[in-house]
């Protein structure tokens, strides 16, 4: 500990990024990285219910992706020659589970676990030639590889041999044996000599010397590996030429201020965590032999954020808080895991790309990469780079100008998310993500914070300014609000925040609407859970949240409740002549097959009415069902709806907006012959969603015509639950050219 103490006559990096709306643009000068290309890891695997791509390297020409692909025991291959146009190239079956790899030349070193128990743990190393796709040799291990390095003049090659411990057994504590250590190889040769030296790791980490727990290697242009030992908190150094340990030193403990520390529902800064342990899982050195750590935590530690360490284990570089606060900034918070190590920075990458270093950190449950310019007096952020579920494997490609992101989670089951490989490329201009995000305010302490926000479900236009329109999330938010956003900046900017507020308590509702009142203030549409006897509901809200009034439906209608419900929300008219409409996403108990209701309600009289709206049908089991996400009124009796399915990836096949006219149609109440609507296609999303280079996402959710009259579409991003976090704002066009008025 006291190495970590020690000033440093090293130049001190700034020790907390301060990760501002200004650092977006500042990037454009520079250039940025733009998703170029998905590629949906179940293609490689046609026969496979799922697949996953857990570490991805790739061929020395750039040429050739290769992951591991746990979930089949099998490495894929895809080719990105055209890197715009990645293609399956197969896979071939590994006798074990494949669990990292790296490539040396024509080779793939593959580390596979064969372990029958953690008591007995076993693996080898399986040496692919590339190009004839087979496995030339395997090496055995003597216990449960993981991670698995290339020295950078392909002499060496060092083999993390973790045996992990069995979390089942004792709450996961440890010492649990056999002990871990460093397998390292001399590879100058052909593989049929290659011999692996064993190197001992314990008697060094303080909290547990018996059993080490390394995590993940990486090694510099001097063949010195920096091996992660998780758990104890520690980072050992090992010269492989002398095969023996050089240096070691505890990764030591952090202090976060202003974080979210408490799972309940809300994103809320004004937790403190105090001597954190960082818990290093990714190691990567820097060209100037310094060593990044990607701080997950496991054991009993995870800082939330990256390091950087001199050899000696001094720290020159801490983000301390700004990792989160930058996912919070750009909607990626995973609020459930806030009482656990929060985004948790799992994998980190660095390459030299036009002359500058960058560095490349994972976050493995907030779905995003932040990507850093290494300058030689700082750390500059440079942008945040959205990704699929679980980002695991990261690898740049600088000769090619590219950055490959592979996520491990897939849950393709029908309509579900798949584990996905994301292609960027290092391009001119700003950054393309996020197309929505926070500003700074200062709390009650004085201290800068972003406004938290997720899953936004609804939108709707100030009925003045151009420039703002509102939104609302569902109830991934424990406390509903309403977010001001300015739609002039570029990235979307929300900038206020309004909590409702019922008798001066915050409410909790699941908004699922918004349409604001030429009278003032808003109406906002509130999805109900039959199986929780939550009504459905609008709600009459003040223009500084306060609660005037709830109307829930007629106990008719109610008692026909599903789970689908309230949808979206309009209004026309103002005074006495106020009239509110809502959406429900499916048919009910009673209605028509695939007919939504559209229901209006007339404040003056509290009666309510209905029309019967044609749902496309579902065109595949994949695909999902279908229903409505979102009501409009347009002006001249038309109203316009978003109608989707519930696909993602491969298998969205409806997103479009639909328009309808009430003119001339009365509706009726319930229990009366309720008239049937005629819709008319009026604009198809997939074309827009497609051109984002990324995973289709399911839920279009928001839709809106801003006072000057474009038009903008929002998705919901899930709050992260099962769902790859990303938010995609979008203006589309303005209203001649969507609606033809």
């Amino acid at each position: 500990m006291t190495r970590m103490m020690k000033k440093t006559a090293i130049a001190i990096f700034v020790a907390i990024l301060t990760i501002s709306t200004a650092k977006y643009s500042a990037t454009a000068q520079n250039g940025a990285f733009q998703r170029i290309a998905a590629f949906p890891i179940i293609l490689n695997h046609p026969d496979a219910e799922e697949a996953s791509a857990e570490i991805v390297d790739a061929t020395e020409d750039g040429n050739i992706l290769i992951y591991t692909n746990s979930k089949s025991n099998t490495i894929g291959f895809i080719d990105i020659a055209d890197p715009s146009s990645p293609k399956p190239a197969g896979n071939i079956k590994i006798e074990g589970e494949p669990t990292s790899l790296a490539v040396c030349g024509p080779y793939a070193l593959v580390a596979v676990n064969t372990s029958e128990s953690y008591k007995n743990p076993s693996g080898l190393l399986a040496v692919v030639d590339i190009a004839g796709k087979r496995v030339i040799k395997t090496i055995d291990m003597q216990g449960q590889p993981d991670s698995v390095a290339i020295s950078p003049d392909r002499k060496f090659a060092a083999v993390v041999i973790e045996n992990e411990r069995d979390e089942e057994l004792n709450d996961g504590k440890i010492p649990q044996m056999p002990p871990g250590f460093l397998m390292v190889l001399n590879i100058d040769g052909e593989p049929a000599n290659w011999k692996a030296v064993k190197v001992d790791l314990t008697g060094l980490p303080d909290i547990v010397p018996d059993d080490p727990e390394p995590e993940f290697v990486g090694i510099n242009r001097n063949n010195v590996a920096a091996i992660g030992l998780q758990e104890n908190n520690h980072i050992v150094l090992v010269d492989l030429n002398k095969k023996e340990v050089t240096k070691h030193f505890s990764a030591g403990k952090v202090d976060l201020d202003h974080i979210d520390v408490k799972k309940n529902g809300i994103i809320e800064t004004n937790g403190t965590l105090k001597g954190v342990f960082r818990e290093p899982d990714g190691v990567a050195w820097t060209s100037k032999d310094m060593i990044v750590t990607a701080n997950e935590g496991d054991y009993n530690g995870g800082s939330r954020g990256f390091s950087v360490f001199s050899q000696n284990g001094d720290v020159i570089f801490d983000s301390g808080n700004s990792l989160e606060h930058l996912a919070i900034q750009i909607g990626h918070y995973p609020e459930d895991r806030a009482g656990k190590k929060g985004i948790e920075p799992e994998g980190v990458e660095v390459g030299v790309f036009d002359g500058i270093e960058h560095i490349f950190i994972g976050s493995e449950r907030g779905n995003f990469v932040a990507v850093y310019r290494c300058a030689p007096k700082e750390i500059e952020f440079m942008q945040a780079l959205p990704t699929g579920v679980a980002p695991e494997g990261l690898v740049a490609i600088p000769k090619r100008n590219l950055f490959v992101v592979s996520s491990e989670e897939d849950s393709a089951g029908h309509e579900g998310v798949t584990a996905i490989l994301y292609i960027y490329e290092l391009n001119k201009g700003k950054p393309s993500y996020p197309t929505i995000q926070s500003t700074l305010l200062t709390d009650e302490n004085g201290v800068s914070v972003p406004i938290a926000w997720t899953a936004l479900s609804g939108l709707a236009p100030s009925v003045q300014d151009p420039k703002i329109i509102y939104a609302v999330p569902d109830n991934a938010i424990a406390q509903s609000q309403i977010y001001t956003v300015d739609v002039s900046k570029n990235p979307a900017l929300i900038t206020n925040v309004t909590l409702l507020k019922k008798d001066s308590s915050p409410v909790g509702y699941d908004l699922e609407g918004i349409a604001t009142r030429k009278d003032g203030g808003f109406w906002l549409a509130s999805e109900g859970n039959p199986e929780k006897n939550i009504p459905n509901m609008i709600i009459k809200v003040d223009a500084d949240g306060t609660v005037l009034e709830e109307v829930t439906l007629p106990a008719s209608v109610q008692k026909g409740a599903k789970k689908w419900g309230f949808e979206g929300v309009a209004v026309t008219g103002s005074g006495q002549d106020e009239k509110v409409y809502v959406a429900l996403q499916r048919s009910w108990k009673g209605d028509p097959e695939n007919h939504a209701r559209i229901g209006e309600y007339t404040p003056s009289n509290g009666k309510w009415r209905f029309f019967y709206y044609p749902l496309n049908e579902q065109e595949s089991e994949s695909s999902g069902w279908i229903g409505l996400s979102e009501l409009v009124y347009l002006g001249n009796d038309t109203f316009a709806v978003i109608e989707r399915d519930k696909g993602w990836g491969l298998n969205a096949k409806l997103k479009a907006i639909y328009t309808f006219s009430i003119a001339g149609i009365e509706p009726k109440s319930d229990g009366e012959d309720i008239p049937f609507l005629k819709k008319t296609l009026a604009y198809d999303l997939l074309p827009d969603l497609k051109a984002l280079n990324g995973l289709i996402l399911e839920k279009i959710e928001g839709l809106t015509v801003s006072h000057d009259g474009q038009v903008y579409v929002v998705t919901d991003n899930d709050a992260l639950d099962d769902a790859p976090g990303e938010t995609q704002f979008l203006k589309i066009g303005n209203r001649a050219e969507i609606f033809g008025f």
